[in-house]
């Protein structure tokens, strides 16, 4: 009895570890089932893009087209080349040349069998099935890249959002470093109208501030769209913020007992320990200018030289848009650089989200 006993509680308590498994298992693949249908949400525009990217004119343009880029078999026959068709026979199906059309009939000959002649199938040829091959036009992305001038856009792109990137960084690390820190009248206040501005829609204030930045000649250059980013932003304001809060006080207290004033100490033992942030403040802004399209659109009108890629590429859709596999190869060659920055960088971008706001 008392064996009974002692098995009896540890085979129930089995049971219920194995149970505690399953569904541990089966939430988890249930979870993962979810984010990949909604990854593939995303995914399927931007496998289509790349898909169309390598089709030739005629597929792109043709609504019954293969959804994959392929071009039809041929046979030269008599010095001329026939396309290959899948031809039911008696004998089974097999591949055969189409060499003259006709509505009830046509003649097909066997690239197996030349000798045999010409072959009478009754018929309509329309309804047989073509014989194809995959065929990436590969040659659409070199025609596209000089087409679009693209180390013209790359380096106006580059140059826009590499220079506002730094002001944006550099001004935002100044003043939430002063929000997180320092004690002044108003801070509160300050504060919450700082981050009021992130409601304001940019189309309330778009008239007044373009009427003052002409009314100062800066019409037709970068000076609109590069000077406020030295202004700071109250998106990276409040992300910069919360991370240094999170870094400990007693830091900066025993860099003021070696002597460092508050700029050394800003520079020397903040900065390197807010990389992450940094660096996530720092993509979020390059992404933004490099997708920023409007700004540059009202600013650098008439000016083609000046244009970053996304006024680029969109006067190129424009003037090829009879031609959607080159528009489609230039913004595939558009996103190459975003994505490589993202992925090289991917690991401190994450950590910078995920550990701002939260206590260490």
């Amino acid at each position: 009895m008392a064996t009974i006993s002692t098995s009896f509680p540890r085979r129930t308590m089995d049971e219920h570890q194995i149970a505690r498994r399953r569904r541990r298992i089966l939430t988890t693949a249930a979870v993962t089932l979810f984010c990949l249908i909604i990854l593939s949400g995303y995914l399927v525009p931007v496998f289509y893009g790349l898909i169309s990217s390598l089709k030739t004119k005629d597929q792109a343009s043709d609504a019954n087209a293969p959804i994959m880029p392929m071009k039809e078999i041929t046979f030269t026959y008599e010095g001329e080349a026939y396309p290959l068709y899948e031809v039911p026979l008696e004998s089974g199906t097999k591949q055969l040349a189409l060499v003259k059309k006709g509505r009830a009939s046509s003649k097909f000959v066997d690239p197996q069998n030349v000798e045999a002649g010409l072959i009478d199938w009754q018929g309509n040829w329309r309804s047989l099935p073509a014989v194809r091959e995959v065929s990436p036009a590969w040659e659409n992305y070199p025609e596209a890249f000089n087409k679009i001038d693209f180390p013209r856009l790359l380096m106006n792109t580059l140059v826009y959002g590499l220079v506002t990137m730094f002001g944006t960084v550099s001004a935002s690390a100044m003043v939430a470093y002063g929000f997180a820190r320092y004690r002044f009248r108003f801070k509160n206040i300050l504060f919450i109208v700082l981050l009021g501005t992130i409601i304001l829609p940019p189309q309330v204030t778009l008239v007044p501030t373009y009427a003052f930045f002409i009314s100062i000649g800066w019409g037709g250059t970068w000076a609109p769209m590069i000077v406020p980013q030295f202004f700071s932003n109250a998106y990276n304001v409040f992300l910069l913020r919360q991370y240094f809060l999170t870094i400990p006080r007693e830091m900066e207290e025993a860099a003021m007992i070696d002597g460092a004033g508050p700029i050394k100490t800003f520079l020397r033992v903040i900065l390197p320990q807010a990389v992450p942030a940094l660096t996530a403040v720092a993509l979020f802004h390059f992404f933004f200018a490099w997708n920023d399209y409007f700004g540059p659109l009202i600013y650098l009108s008439g000016r083609r030289e000046l244009q970053p890629i996304t006024v680029g590429l969109a006067s190129f859709n424009g003037l090829y848009s009879a031609e959607p596999q080159l528009i489609m190869a230039a913004a595939v060659i558009s996103t190459i650089l975003p994505l490589t920055i993202f992925f090289i960088a991917q690991r401190v971008f994450m950590q910078g989200i995920v550990i701002t706001g939260v206590d260490k």
